[in-house]
Parts: C-alpha cells; structure tokens; sequence
C-alpha cells in the first residue's frame, strides 16, 4: 500500500506534517541529544562520506573522542555498518543513535546531511556547529522534481549552522553564501582557502594551502586517490582549523585515513589486471571516478546498474559517460526493488548505443550482478582496469522479493580466487 501511495504526485509534501511530529517527539524523547554535542554537518551530492570520514578520523587523532554517522557506518569507537541504504536515518533512530554517541561522553558528533532529510525535517532538532558543502550536481530528482527545489533543501542546513564551509568552485556556493550566517570558502580554482601545487597519483593526493582562518601554511596529503579528494580533504582541513586544531594534527590526521570503505577500494588476489569498487552511481560522481584514473594505460571495463525506484532521467547520461570513457560497458543489476530491471537496463544501454558501443560487443547486459562481475574480470587482461560501480560500501543487495546478501568487494575477490589468483603472502 505504501508503494502505490508514494507513486502519487503529491505524496511527498503530504507526509511532512507526520515527519515534522516525529522529528519533535523523537527530539523530546531522546532528550536533546546534540544539547552537549559539537555537531558538524556536510552536506552535497557527492564527497559527503569521504569528507565526513576525514573529519572524524583528524578529530580522533588529534584525541577527541567523536562519534559518526554517514551512509557507510556510525558509532563512536567502534563502527556499525550502515545496513538500511539510507544515508540520514528516520528522525527517531537519528535521535536514539545520537543519544548514544552522547552518553558514551563524545565531545564532537560528524554527521552526513542528505537533502532528504532536511526536507523531511530529520534534523529539526540537531544543533550545528559548522556546515560543510561539497558540491551540487543533478541527483535526487525523483524527489525533489526540480534542481531548485534540491539546492533550496540542502539550503537549510546552511540557515541553521553557527558556521559554513562552501566550496567555492560549484556555482551553488553563490546561493549558500546568502543563508549562510558566518562562513569561509575553498576550492581549487577559487576561494579564500584554495589548494595549490597538486600532485595526484594512484597511492593519493598532495598539494599546499594558505588557511586565512589560522593564517596558517599546510601540506595536504591523502592516501586516497582523485582531484575530488583534494576538496574533500581541504574541506576537511579547514574544519579542523575552525575547531582549532594544530598544523600538524591536522595533516597528520588526514594522511592517515587509508581508505573509505566503498570508495575507490582496491580489491587484490594476485591478479595481473587493477579491480576497483566505488559507491559511484550519480553523473557527476562516475565523471569523478574516471576522471582519477584517466592516466590508466590498458582497456577500462565498466560494470554498472541503476536503481530502481530512483531518477529514471540519469540512466541514458549514465550510459553515455559509461560508454564514453570505457573500452568495455556492463550493464547489470543495482537495487532493482520492484521496478522491472529490464526497463532500467534499457536506459542504460540507449545512452551507451548513442555513445557508439554495440551489443555483443563492447556492451553487455547482465542483469545478475555477481555474473556481470565474473564476465567482466574473466574479459581483463594484463594491464587492465575493471571497475564495478554503483554499489560501494553496501552489503546487500535490494530486489523484488527482498533484500540479499551481496558485497561488491568480497565477491570480486571470491571471484578472482576462483578463476586462480592468489594474492601471495
């Protein structure tokens, strides 16, 4: 019954009464959680999780015991895995997990904001401290319906935080700046805070800053790969200026976060050819990924589905970037919940085919994921580059019947042990 109601047009401004209420009782209930906590908050499409993984990492280092929650995990010591694909949970188990980070004598709270949320008001009662954006691209329309209606519910975080940090470099930062009731800017071709001398390889990234918060000199480096980490991580860096942390716990924090779970993973057994799993499923966030490995020599071969229930629009402009930088398209299966994956294969493949690949050829359809992921890595040779996308962190795996086990990670690598690599000691 749910399913049919959320199909109608108006759906979604109907039941905003019922999420205000609940944000208030869960509020009321769970005692203000965040009344002692220092909450930071990022918001954007894309780099919201590595930014926020950052953030908590730095704090911890540098000693301050920090809770987190993002769409991988939350807790404070100890991470839970996020098993409800769902990145800002219901109001009240927002409450009752903040309730619990605080109790457990956290100083700082690193929360991951979705547009989502703040439009249903799961936030309502969450004091920030500073708001981060990343960036802004086309995503989520199949809720919100416009791109306007997306910026002006990110928007609201930026009204309620003390401070904001914007990326200069996205054209939405304009709009944020006018809610924004104290904030600073960074970003690599402007802002107050702007990343120069970047050096990017496939260990990480390093490059130089000037923070005018500290007026202070920094020398970034980070062990996770792409340019768009060069914003994560500044980011992340002038947070902790803000907080007041020191030069070097702030660059030692940051280089010593090894990796995000679901994003830009390496999965090695051994095998002559490079598997990289990624979280990656919007237009912007796959430009992103392909744009970090663009200096890759061999054949790149793309294993990707889209969800079901999700922005239909971006299927065809998923298939055409997909098309456009691989030697190799496979299109398979994502969280197909109760819509046909035939018709959301479709989508892709017309993006792809106008991109100039061919069926049979160098475009693939297979629509049981764990299949789609064997045929790509038994097509890679010596040199080459597979990458399965789409699905990241996740541990399951969302069709019509239900919700089933599958790790992009741990498959592929029980896969390639299965076709004979083995990773030596």
């Amino acid at each position: 019954m749910k399913k049919l109601l959320e199909k109608l047009p108006f759906y979604n401004h109907a039941v905003l009464p019922y999420h205000f209420a609940q944000s208030i009782i869960a509020t009321a209930k769970y005692r203000h959680p965040t009344k002692h906590l220092r909450v930071i908050g990022v918001t954007g499409t894309n780099g919201k999780t590595t930014t926020c993984f950052m953030i908590w990492h730095m704090l911890r280092a540098a000693g301050y015991k920090t809770g987190l929650m993002t769409t991988v995990a939350h807790g404070v010591d100890k991470l839970e895995p996020e098993l409800g694909h769902m990145t800002t949970v219901d109001a009240i188990t927002l409450n009752r997990r903040i309730r619990s980070i605080a109790d457990s004598g956290a100083e700082f709270l690193v929360l991951e904001v979705t547009s989502h949320a703040l439009a249903e008001y799961r936030t309502w009662g969450i004091s920030f401290e500073i708001a981060v954006f990343t960036n802004l691209t086309h995503d989520h329309l199949d809720y919100h319906k416009t791109i306007d209606n997306y910026r002006r519910a990110k928007g609201k975080l930026f009204k309620k935080a003390a401070f904001s940090i914007l990326n200069a470099d996205d054209n939405s930062s304009e709009y944020y700046r006018t809610l924004a009731h104290d904030y600073t800017t960074y970003g690599i071709k402007s802002g107050d805070n702007r990343a120069k001398s970047i050096k990017l390889n496939v260990s990480g990234v390093r490059y130089s800053y000037h923070d005018i918060i500290s007026d202070t000199d920094f020398k970034i480096s980070t062990q996770i790969p792409g340019e768009f980490n060069v914003y994560n991580s500044l980011a992340a860096a002038i947070v902790g200026s803000k907080l007041g942390l020191t030069r070097q716990q702030i660059e030692d924090g940051i280089a010593s976060l090894s990796s995000v779970e679901g994003r830009m993973n390496l999965v090695d057994e051994g095998q002559p050819f490079t598997v990289i799993v990624d979280y990656a499923h919007a237009p912007d966030a796959l430009e992103k990924v392909y744009d970090s490995v663009k200096g890759h020599k061999g054949q790149i071969i793309s294993v990707h589905g889209g969800a079901g229930r999700r922005d239909p629009s971006t299927r065809p402009i998923r298939g055409r970037i997909l098309a456009h930088y691989s030697d190799i398209v496979i299109i398979t299966e994502d969280d197909s919940r109760d819509e046909d994956p035939e018709l959301i294969a479709a989508g892709f493949i017309e993006g792809a085919e106008k991109e100039g690949k061919t069926l049979g050829k160098d475009l693939f359809k297979e629509l049981n994921r764990e299949k789609a992921i064997r045929l790509a890595l038994s097509k890679a040779k010596p040199g080459d580059l597979v990458l399965l996308l789409g699905k990241g962190h996740e541990k399951t795996i969302l069709r019509a019947d239900g919700a089933h086990d599958f790790e992009d990670i741990k498959v592929a690598a029980r896969l390639l042990r299965d076709l004979g690599y083995h990773k030596s000691a």
